[in-house]
């Protein structure tokens, strides 16, 4: 069982293991056209990558919850990958080094498919793979009238505006933030005041929109003894993206230390991945790395949970850094100039 997951081994008798993946459900799930959305958006995702070389599991079907689904609740029917999950603070060096080496040539060839919009695929049948609105929870409205998508867009810039617009929008109805409305909404409003900044100071693209894996931690890579990297699993909530946030650092190669106490400067695993695509001759993708800190704080900071309080502030004061507006100030010193704003 995952958090958003439960995953049943079906065993057949000549040893083949297929995975079935259900979605959890409970008091918060999201209604069912949005469950039945974001299952259909993994698969037309899955599929896209069995086209390429992208290790990646081979679905075999899907269900949806609907009444004439004999099992009783929608499933994606996929293969079982064998090996064990990559835990990143286990590794060595020079398995760090192995692994990087093959997670660029990932990113190299996901660079070779690329889309006009940003958003989540869409499979509707006939072998054709369309980008859509975005499949995940907390980019969908919940109004009177019903489910409410975002995208697909044109841009980064309509995406940071629609999505923080929407924060926003759930602070003043009540729905987010409820025990910390003030600053929440204080610190989405500046986010959406300085978008014209982080896009400035973003690398130029080629204008197009790759395949971006949502939730890359580490743990999403399957690995064998040797390191070899065997499969990239939980493809949920994947989408296209600029090159600036596709082809940035994994989230697992982050110094998470420094990172968490506003430090804008690359670790040493991101450093060692930005040079290990430039000596395959991908220097255009390496620059999208060596340029993503910025990237990288501004999402995070987006939606960011302030339960963790003491991490947000250090977040906070390093996209203020990198952006170089209130920078050095603290955060009593801030939300007073904020609020008179």
């Amino acid at each position: 069982m995952g958090g958003m997951n439960y995953h049943i081994e079906i065993c057949f008798d000549d040893g083949i293991k297929w995975i079935a993946r259900v979605r959890r459900f409970n008091a918060t799930s999201p209604p069912e056209a949005l469950r039945d959305y974001i299952v259909q958006s993994e698969v037309a995702t899955l599929k896209l990558l069995e086209r390429t070389s992208v290790p990646a599991p081979e679905v075999f079907d899907l269900a949806l919850d609907n009444p004439d689904n004999p099992v009783g609740v929608g499933y994606i029917l996929m293969e079982k990958l064998h090996e064990k999950s990559l835990r990143w603070s286990a590794t060595t060096q020079e398995q760090r080094r192995k692994v990087m080496e093959q997670l660029a040539d990932v990113f190299i060839e996901l660079s070779s498919y690329p889309f006009d919009r940003l958003g989540s695929l869409h499979y509707p049948g006939a072998g054709d793979i369309h980008i859509g609105a975005l499949a995940r929870e907390s980019l969908t409205d919940f109004t009177e009238s019903g489910m409410r998508t975002m995208g697909p867009f044109s841009s980064l810039k309509e995406y940071h505006e629609s999505s923080i617009r929407l924060i926003l929008d759930l602070i003043l109805r009540g729905e987010m933030y409820s025990e910390q409305a003030v600053d929440a909404y204080l610190i989405h409003r500046f986010l959406l005041d300085i978008v014209p900044i982080v896009l400035s100071q973003s690398v130029e693209d080629d204008g197009n929109f790759y395949l971006k894996h949502a939730d890359d931690k580490g743990d999403h890579i399957m690995v064998d003894e040797d390191f070899n990297i065997t499969g990239i699993i939980d493809w949920e909530w994947a989408h296209t993206a600029p090159p600036i946030h596709a082809f940035n650092s994994p989230i697992g190669l982050l110094p998470v230390g420094e990172f968490y106490q506003g430090k804008n400067n690359l670790g040493g695993d991101e450093i060692t991945f930005a040079h290990v695509l430039e000596e395959k001759g991908h220097t255009a993708l390496a620059k999208y790395v060596w340029n993503g800190r910025l990237q990288h704080r501004f999402s995070f900071c987006c939606g960011y949970d302030l339960a963790d309080w003491d991490g947000f502030l250090g977040l906070f004061q390093g996209l203020r850094g990198a952006v170089k507006v209130d920078e050095g100030v603290d955060w009593n010193g801030w939300k007073m100039a904020a609020l008179h704003r």
